[in-house]
């Protein structure tokens, strides 16, 4: 929808309620179900309810995953002033909805999964409760999301006119557009090698209204329009993120190394023990000069003295 048809419509429904909001009158019931960001809905196994259907799926599992997020990310912290919880939950929707992972646990909640057999040990828990050792499923892969930049990115300029344009010149004069960057990062565990990495972005608009925004908690500046906040802005970028990584992993190839992987390589340093650098130090070595055979002494001639032919002759 264009900036300017946009805030056409904020600007109705502001003049709309604004003696209600005046009178401070005005409320809804909740309702349940609305206002839904990029990941939502839910899933059960392989089957997904509800999903966006831009999320990218995949017909065929390609592992389990477990996920990572590092809190010493000073990312991480600038969420939390945010009011922004923990990426991994909605992370984890989103990538069971895609059905290209399965997910195992190995978070906060593994702590109660081992107490749940330290009970077991411990003789307390019922007979047949099947809690014994053997049963864990590994994670093939390791998943790392990053928040590269979360934030305002600019806004328009203009000046105040008068009258209904004049009050649409002002909303358009205090836009302003929020962005998100984000990477997802996928590991082997068994290897530590990186198998895919991917960047994903995500923005929208925030309209000002009387000096205030239309994103804030002031009322009488035009109400609190929250329907795209920063974590929604968050989510598309982790959304783009993991679409890009599906379709690159639709088409994975394992990267080769002549000689094998974690064998050296094939960046050789001279006086190395890998083939490479053995290969290396063999290319800088100077050529061995042929050794020159000596030569053959010269035979020497023989001459033929000729014999002077004696005939008979007749006196």
């Amino acid at each position: 929808m264009p900036a300017t048809t946009l805030a056409r419509s904020v600007l109705k429904s502001a003049l709309v309620l604004s003696p209600l909001l005046l009178a401070g009158c005005l409320a809804t019931a909740p309702t349940m179900g609305e206002n839904k960001g990029t990941v939502s809905g839910a899933a059960g196994g392989a089957q997904a309810e509800n999903q966006n259907s831009k999320l990218e799926h995949c017909d065929e599992t390609l592992g389990t995953l477990a996920m990572f997020e590092d809190p010493q990310a000073p990312w991480w912290s600038q969420m939390r002033e945010r009011q922004l919880g923990s990426t991994l939950p909605v992370l984890r929707l989103m990538v069971q909805q895609s059905n290209c992972f399965v997910i195992v646990e190995r978070g906060k909640a593994f702590a109660n999964m081992e107490r749940e057999r330290a009970l077991m040990q411990s003789g307390e828990t019922r007979a047949g409760s099947n809690f014994g050792q053997g049963q864990i499923v590994a994670a093939d892969y390791t998943m790392s999301p990053e928040i590269q930049f979360a934030g305002k990115t600019g806004g328009a300029g203009g000046g105040i006119g008068t009258g209904a344009i004049g009050l649409i010149t002002a909303v358009a004069a205090n836009m302003s557009q929020n962005e998100a960057s984000t990477t997802l990062l996928l590991v082997d565990n068994r290897s530590g090698v990186q198998i895919a990495a991917a960047e994903g972005t995500g923005k929208n608009f925030d309209f000002g209204f009387f000096g205030g925004s239309l994103f804030g908690n002031s009322a009488v500046a035009g109400g609190a329009y929250a329907k795209t906040p920063a974590g929604k802005v968050v989510t598309a970028a982790f959304a783009d993120s993991f679409n890009q990584m599906v379709k690159a992993l639709r088409n994975y190839k394992a990267q080769q190394v002549k000689g094998g992987l974690g064998t050296g390589g094939r960046l050789g340093v001279s006086g190395g023990s890998t083939a490479a650098s053995k290969e290396a130090d063999q290319q800088a070595a100077p050529a061995a000069t042929p050794t020159k055979k000596p030569a053959a002494a010269a035979k020497p001639k023989t001459t033929t003295k000729s014999t002077p032919a004696t005939g008979t002759g007749t006196k």
